[in-house]
């Protein structure tokens, strides 16, 4: 039932944009907005990311990590959050597209998670090259 909703909600916000093209910048950050809105609200694995991130910059503040491992860390993250956002906007294009079973609406949707595993692996990576060498001074 709330697929639908999205759906219709992102048909009439398409109609709305179509022809639009001298928007505010007000507007645009707006739109940006309710995207980033819409992602948290709507994909749980959004915010388990973003949990993940907050707490990988907790563990940053809490082991003193320098200026370049902060540098990969926010990069790292931003790129799964990034990413979750890219897969999910596809997700919803497939959907309106098509509503029945076609193979190739299946290949977008199972590439574009699988752009987001190898995202989140190569965070994670990240994060066990930058925190087990302060971890392991602890023990």
């Amino acid at each position: 039932m709330w697929i639908m909703n999205i759906r219709q909600e992102i048909k009439k916000s398409a109609k709305k944009q179509i022809g639009n093209h001298n928007r505010s910048l007000n507007n645009s950050f707006k739109f940006a907005g309710r995207g980033i809105t819409r992602v948290f609200l709507c994909e749980r694995s959004f915010r388990l990311q973003l949990l993940c991130f907050a707490l990988t910059i907790i563990a940053g503040f809490i082991f003193k990590i320098t200026g370049t491992e902060w540098i990969f860390i926010v990069l790292a993250g931003s790129m799964v959050l990034v990413t979750e956002m890219i897969n999910t906007a596809l997700e919803y294009a497939v959907d309106l597209v098509t509503e029945e079973y076609r193979i190739l609406a299946e290949h977008i949707k199972n590439i574009s998670a699988g752009a987001v595993l190898v995202s989140s692996l190569l965070a994670v990576v990240v994060g066990l090259i930058i925190f087990v060498p302060y971890f392991l001074q602890y023990f």
